[in-house]
């Protein structure tokens, strides 16, 4: 895959990311959120099935995959949840701060400090979430879960990263990833007594429809493209996301536009953005930048 495509693929993904939300959020009325994510999840196995389990490789990256698939189950069952409780526009800018949380990580696991800017960043993203929640006062169960999904989504991206540029088959790697993330999601529904039923054309078409585009494509993609693409673009290409997720919510999904909380979610991507530029060497602009190892 060309730079230039990998770009391009990059920016599908976080509109077709942005796109899950309202959707989710409506398909919620027929179907228990762990079960949809488990249809999801072994239903984007069962389809990529016929081109992962042909290949020499089908055997390998079980570890990898298994790392993944629990960060991938615990992103998306906690943002699942979270959609039941709070509104697809928040729920998009708070899985957005994704972005924030790398530094984190980078500090506590590879002692690398964060910079003056990202520190600041940081401080601004917290702003832009007080004002998208109302407050302390104001948030709700859901705001926070969703905070999870937004660590487990900084961790999916760093492992990701490691694995893709160590030569990982994207297909093999996609393919265990979908069904180990499936199987967890089952399990859990089976042993908590969640239901599995999918009731009405609504929720099972929206289940479908994340199942071909947002995941087998859409993960697909993101593998093929983060091994040509640094992980800053990367970064800030997917800050674009809940740009996109409030968007659809705005229109499509007929949310109310609140002014004080679409500022909120503004501060919420200039923080991102602005922590992610910081990581940029604008004296060595041809330094490759590598990630901890």
């Amino acid at each position: 895959m060309s730079p230039a495509w990998a770009d391009f693929g990059l920016v599908y993904c976080a509109a077709v990311w942005g796109a899950t939300f309202y959707m989710v959020k409506d398909a919620l009325a027929g179907v228990d959120p762990v079960a949809m994510v488990a249809h999801r999840f072994l239903l984007s196995a069962l389809l990529l099935a016929p081109w992962a389990l042909v290949r020499p490789s089908r055997g390998r990256h079980l570890k990898e995959s298994l790392i993944l698939a629990v960060l991938l189950f615990l992103l998306y069952t906690t943002q699942t949840i979270g959609l039941g409780y709070t509104s697809a526009s928040n729920s998009g800018f708070i899985t957005g701060l994704f972005v924030i949380f790398v530094p984190i990580f980078l500090l506590f696991f590879f002692r690398k400090s964060p910079t003056v800017v990202q520190w600041v960043s940081s401080v601004l993203a917290l702003l832009g979430l007080w004002m998208l929640t109302g407050g302390i006062s104001s948030v709700n169960f859901g705001d926070v879960i969703t905070l999870v999904a937004a660590a487990t989504y900084a961790g999916h991206l760093l492992a990701t990263d490691k694995y893709v540029r160590a030569d990982a088959d994207a297909v093999v790697l996609a393919f265990h990833q979908f069904w180990m993330t499936g199987l967890m999601a089952l399990l859990y529904c089976l042993v908590s007594g969640r239901s599995l039923a999918v009731a009405g054309d609504k929720a099972a078409g929206t289940i479908a429809f994340l199942a071909v585009v947002p995941t087998l494509s859409a993960f697909f993609i993101q593998m093929r493209a983060q091994k040509v693409t640094l992980p800053i673009k990367v970064s800030l290409i997917f800050s674009l996301e809940p740009v996109f997720g409030a968007l659809f919510a705005w229109t499509l999904g007929g949310e109310a536009f609140v002014p004080a909380r679409a500022a909120g979610g503004g501060l919420i991507v200039a923080a991102m953005m602005a922590g992610e530029l910081s990581k940029l060497d604008l004296l060595k602009g041809r330094k490759k930048e590598v990630l901890p190892t």
